[in-house]
């Protein structure tokens, strides 16, 4: 059971929870998720599967898409509906002032991430900093958003969708948002429809996953699917057999061509399962098999 499978989270567990149901479901251990979904949200988690793990850090910087709804006049400790109340406005902002304010959230800026999070201080998740009474401020982290499609429901909420960078917290734009027009604002709800390649197209529910566990395994993507970004070069079987020692190879181990800029490149067999993802090696024109899936 090597590869990824696309759950369509459902609000209330966490991420780490629905890992462990899928490992009881399936008797796997070798399974963790690929981004971490609030409890509050739901939608596209990636879950990586055997010899996947190893391709997590790859999966988990990768752009993620989402819906979300922001509330104003509402703030809370967790930058979300779920938090305790901080303060309230009665403090009706006009759509101008919205829009001109979530111009300013646009492009490549400094977020400060919630301090209720999973980033870690000292090795502590934030969250639990915050738990035990200690006053938690992160550090900004440059992040990216790409697109930003707004629209409003009614007088204390507004729609969204955008397209952003890993590690961008749409609790902490709800946030800086209601700082931003005065009144004060925090996420009502939140669905990720994209992480990187994948989408809700073929993500199960986890009742599907217990109706019929068989068929859950057949929507599994395979290693050699992953990863398209990165370009591929076909090794012969004497490629093959250096790859699997982790040494390198080079022109004449290979049956196809590959960018010679590329930072990492997918080395495949000759039927076309991933082997590992290589880095330019010490030789010129030699690839050194760092992540080894074989």
């Amino acid at each position: 059971m090597d590869g990824i499978l696309v759950i369509d989270k459902p609000q209330g567990p966490t991420s780490h929870d629905v890992v462990a149901i899928v490992r009881r479901q399936f008797s796997k251990q070798r399974i963790g998720h690929t981004g971490t979904l609030d409890p509050l949200a739901t939608g596209v988690l990636p879950l990586a599967c055997g010899q996947a793990t190893r391709l997590v850090q790859f999966l988990i910087n990768q752009e993620k898409e989402y819906e979300a709804i922001i509330r104003f006049g509402l703030e809370t400790d967790t930058y979300d509906v779920t938090g305790r109340e901080v303060s309230t406005s009665p403090l009706i902002p006009s759509r101008k002032k919205i829009f001109e304010a979530f111009r300013h959230f646009q492009g490549s800026y400094l977020q400060t991430p919630p301090p209720v999070s999973a980033k870690k201080i000292a090795g502590r998740p934030s969250y639990s900093l915050v738990r035990s009474g200690k006053n938690v401020t992160l550090a900004a982290t440059n992040v990216t958003v790409q697109n930003l499609d707004l629209s409003v429901i009614d007088d204390t909420r507004v729609k969204l969708r955008l397209t952003c960078s890993a590690g961008f917290y749409v609790r902490s734009l709800a946030h800086d948002v209601g700082r931003q027009v005065g009144s004060g604002a925090c996420l009502e709800s939140l669905r990720r429809i994209r992480s990187g390649q994948f989408n809700l197209s073929g993500a199960l529910t986890l009742e599907e996953l217990f109706q019929d566990p068989e068929a859950a395994c057949q929507q599994l993507i395979p290693l050699q699917y992953l990863l398209p970004n990165i370009p591929e070069a076909m090794v012969n079987p004497e490629g093959q057999r250096r790859v699997s020692h982790g040494q390198e190879i080079g022109p004449a181990h290979m049956t196809s061509d590959y960018p010679n800029n590329a930072s990492w490149v997918r080395l495949l067999s000759q039927n076309g399962s991933l082997l590992a993802l290589a880095k330019p090696g010490q030789t010129p024109g030699f690839l050194h098999p760092s992540v080894v899936l074989m």
